[in-house]
């Protein structure tokens, strides 16, 4: 029986993934299980984006019966989480949901965010938070500031606020808590929350649930759980929790995330204030610089589900299917985007089609596109951390195609080295939870101990050429469709608006 095993949970965008670690002997670092199963989201008008918060609980705890149930229960010696952020739970005094969780996809909220953004100025934020970080429709001030105008009689209900992470920690433990690190937007360099952030929003300084370290032990395992009286690490938000499960915590690494959406990030102590990149707080000597986009594995299963193709199959067909001047050009903001623009209201496009377009050309399309979203993000942190890196770690879903891989080293003209266990969210919770227990020092320590490379992408430079030439029509793009979106927007309004009055 193994001696010490360390349970990583993964609260994501479309199911929960969780492992354990083992974290002694010669076996160190090996997931020796692993547990993944997926939840639905709905998707209605008016940008909106939801899921069900109890569904994450569920299937926690159908991975906790299953880790028990193999034999592991006296050798699991505390849990770590990390989930999701920008996604919110309003709960009452009796800890229950009053809505749907309103995921970070949703964009209902973006004349609420364009209001508060444009009274803070650029000079404040920095102030604040150390680089001019936008508010966009994600954020939770936007959030409640929405609700509150909206459904204020749900607003008057609403006691919590909370991330998924503090949700399930609630459920699981019974604590309200929640970490610094998810909480960007709201907390100082100090990790501190800012008095004048909460100003914004009448009300929401009462509704943020206590700040702990990501690395202090909230509580227990409830009594009624299979895993009672197991240690419950507070963890952190699965960006920041990824990028270190995947090379982060090195200063001057580079990290590149794919799921539902990419993730990237840098590793430096030197903040050159960018717009359009996030800079997290320091936290342990670690500062990462990072750029979420809004959709990355998002608009390959959108591609495939309205063409019935799976995963496989996409990336068999982009495989047989070489670029040629029958390739379009994707724009993949389909429903608008984070970094580097946080624009809510952009929308995607494919340009340059023509009778020879092929089904393989669209979807060689979609993965390009992607891609270069990912390098339109990364180039931003390049300057916002004044770091150039050797190679990139890469770890996650999207990280599966060998040949999506190739075309992302490509695009980027730059070596990735993608992670044997490929679940840098599961990898970063057991991380923390490692260094919380003490069986680590620190971070870098730990991701030394856990993660491991497995194969290695290098660019082609006659490739990259061309890349390159598409990037700048790329960036020329977005900033012509973000117009015409924009005019479409209010003609399909009229439109509407006309209907309804007939």
């Amino acid at each position: 029986m193994t001696e010490k095993l360390i349970l990583g949970i993964d609260v994501g965008t479309t199911s929960v993934k969780a492992g354990l670690i083992n974290t002694s002997g010669e076996m160190s670092g090996e997931m020796i299980s692993s547990f993944s199963s997926s939840y639905p989201t709905t998707r209605s008008a008016n940008k909106t984006v939801e899921q069900n918060p109890d569904h994450w609980v569920e299937l926690i705890n159908k991975a906790i019966e299953q880790f028990v149930a193999e034999g592991y229960r006296n050798s699991i010696a505390a849990v770590g989480l990390c989930s999701q952020v920008n996604t919110h739970v309003f709960i009452d005094k009796n800890h229950e949901p009053l809505m749907p969780a309103v995921l970070w996809q949703d964009g209902r909220a973006s004349m609420e965010s364009a209001e508060l953004d444009a009274s803070v100025s650029d000079e404040k934020k920095c102030a604040w938070w150390g680089a001019p970080m936008p508010i966009d429709a994600s954020n939770v001030l936007s959030r409640m500031f929405w609700v509150s105008r909206h459904k204020p009689a749900l607003w008057e209900k609403t006691r919590w606020v909370l991330l998924p992470k503090d949700y399930c920690l609630l459920k699981l433990t019974g604590e309200v808590t929640t970490d610094p690190l998810s909480n960007i937007g709201l907390v100082d360099r100090e990790l501190n929350y800012i008095d004048a952030v909460f100003d914004l929003v009448e009300g929401s300084a009462k509704k943020i649930a206590p700040l702990i370290p990501v690395t202090k032990t909230i509580g227990k395992m409830h009594k009624d759980s299979a895993l009672a009286g197991i240690p419950v690490v507070s963890g952190t938000m699965d960006a920041w929790a990824g990028l270190v499960g995947a090379g982060g915590a090195k200063q001057g690494s580079s990290v590149y995330l794919s799921g539902t959406s990419e993730i990237l990030g840098i590793s430096s102590t030197t903040v050159v204030p960018t717009p359009g990149a996030i800079v997290f707080a320091p936290n342990d000597g670690i500062v990462i610089h990072a750029a979420p986009t809004q959709s990355g594995g998002d608009a390959k299963q959108w591609f495939g589900s309205i063409n019935s193709l799976s995963p496989e199959q996409m990336s068999d067909l982009v495989a047989a299917t070489p670029r040629t001047d029958a390739t379009p050009l994707f724009l993949p903001q389909l429903e608008g985007e984070r970094a580097p623009l946080w624009d809510a209201d952009l929308r995607a496009a494919f340009l340059g089609m023509s009778r020879r377009t092929s089904l393989g050309d669209l979807a060689r399309a979609v993965y390009e596109g992607v891609a270069f979203s990912a390098r339109h993000a990364f180039e931003t942190l390049q300057t916002s951390s004044a770091t150039i890196s050797p190679y990139i770690s890469c770890g996650g879903g999207g990280f599966r195609s060998p040949v999506w891989n190739q075309i992302r080293s490509d695009i980027f003209g730059m070596e990735l080295r993608t992670l044997a266990a490929n679940e840098p969210g599961v990898l970063g919770a057991a991380i923390i939870a490692g260094v919380a227990t003490g069986d680590y020092d620190n971070f870098e320590q730990a991701h030394d101990a856990v993660a491991k490379h497995d194969r290695i992408y290098e660019p082609s430079m006659d490739a990259h050429a061309t890349f390159n030439e598409l990037f700048t029509i790329y960036k020329d793009a977005i900033t012509q469709n973000a117009e015409l979106t924009r005019r479409l927007a209010i003609a399909s309004k009229r439109e509407s608006d006309d209907n309804d009055s007939e």
